[in-house]
């Protein structure tokens, strides 16, 4: 199949697929006319690509739990290893983002948003203090 197809079926831009190609994540065949060509593992591997980079899996992780999944002989605490490792960092953001809100909703709750120039959203924001 040629690429629109691919994409189509992977649900990933023709772009993001040369991507992957140019990188090495798939490897197409290529007709007599030097026209790439999909197979259904190729989509199969383009979907497990999409899956994995919406986790928030990075491209080297992607080529590590590509190179699991092509391993028949892996061990499943390769895999849990790693998906381990990306839902502590996960929940190292969560926790970041909640600071973060708490932090801006406080200022928010401070400032009288009126007519005044005083504002503590300003004052915070000016401050040499870590946010966090």
């Amino acid at each position: 199949m040629n690429i629109g197809h691919a994409a189509e079926r992977s649900g990933l831009p023709a772009k993001t697929i040369r991507y992957y190609e140019d990188i090495g994540l798939i490897v197409p065949e290529r007709s007599d006319n030097g026209y790439r060509d999909y197979s259904n593992e190729d989509v199969h591997r383009l979907r497990f690509l999409q899956r994995s980079r919406s986790l928030g899996f990075s491209v080297g992780e992607c080529r590590q739990l590509l190179s699991l999944y092509d391993d028949k002989a892996r061990e499943s605490s390769e895999v849990k290893a790693l998906a381990t490792a990306k839902l502590g960092e996960i929940d190292r953001k969560v926790a970041e983002l909640l600071s973060l809100r708490e932090m801006l909703g406080r200022f928010v709750d401070l400032c009288h948003g009126d007519d005044r120039p005083e504002c503590p959203i300003i004052e915070g924001l000016s401050r040499d203090v870590p946010l966090q």
